[in-house]
């Protein structure tokens, strides 16, 4: 499976093509409107438009059943990421009920969170794990101790997340060697406004990461 990269929190045409110019596989519209980077569905639907090229996420904080209806018939995203603290049978309700596969995110501060993270990984199709929630529930630039789930195994594809950078985006990779990353304030210009050098800059860092880390896999099996 090719290492997937998603920029979170797209609100503009400019860093919705920048991101799928540069090689991005999902793309984030947040659908919480106490965040910066709230977009209403319809907004969210028209960038989709643009490029089918990237999978459309629409991330959702314990929604209720009225806004997830209309986030599915206005956008029909590929993935929903659930950000706030949806229970295991909510999770399962969500995915049933629409079809739409499911990214559950999740907060890691210690060996017990991961645990509870095992709760989920039977009945999702993505995890997510990220820092433990600041002002907001996810992008708050803030970054967990990766040495938590640097040996963890999952049956499941998961991203990492939280205080990513074009700066550590490599160094995050080869300690936890994730099927993928997630990066919202990191290649942000002011808060919630992306800036499109730091969206490029941290796709190829990362994609470069990847790369290195498949090549060094296969130099092991020879």
């Amino acid at each position: 499976m090719k290492p997937a990269i998603k920029i979170c929190g797209i609100r503009t045409a400019e860093a919705f093509d920048c991101a799928v110019e540069s090689g991005a596989t999902h793309l984030g519209f947040v659908f919480y409107d106490k965040s910066p980077r709230y977009i209403q569905a319809e907004a969210a639907a028209e960038l989709s438009a643009r490029s089918n090229r990237a999978t459309s996420v629409a991330l959702t904080v314990d929604a209720p059943d009225n806004l997830l209806e209309h986030i599915a018939k206005t956008l029909n995203p590929g993935l929903w990421q659930l950000q706030g603290s949806e229970p295991v049978e909510r999770v399962v309700s969500i995915r049933q009920r629409f079809g739409i596969p499911v990214m559950k995110a999740l907060a890691i501060d210690s060996t017990v969170d991961v645990a509870i993270a095992r709760k989920y990984e039977p009945i999702v199709d993505w995890l997510m794990f990220d820092a433990k929630p600041g002002e907001l529930p996810g992008g708050n630039g803030l970054a967990f101790d990766w040495k938590i789930i640097a040996n963890e195994k999952w049956s499941k594809p998961w991203l990492l997340s939280g205080g990513l950078t074009p700066e550590n985006v490599a160094a995050a990779i080869n300690q936890t060697r994730p099927p993928g990353i997630d990066v919202s304030s990191g290649v942000e210009k002011t808060r919630g406004t992306k800036d499109i050098n730091l969206i490029s800059t941290f796709i190829s860092r990362a994609n470069a990461a990847f790369s290195d880390q498949a090549r060094a896999a296969d130099q092991n099996k020879q």
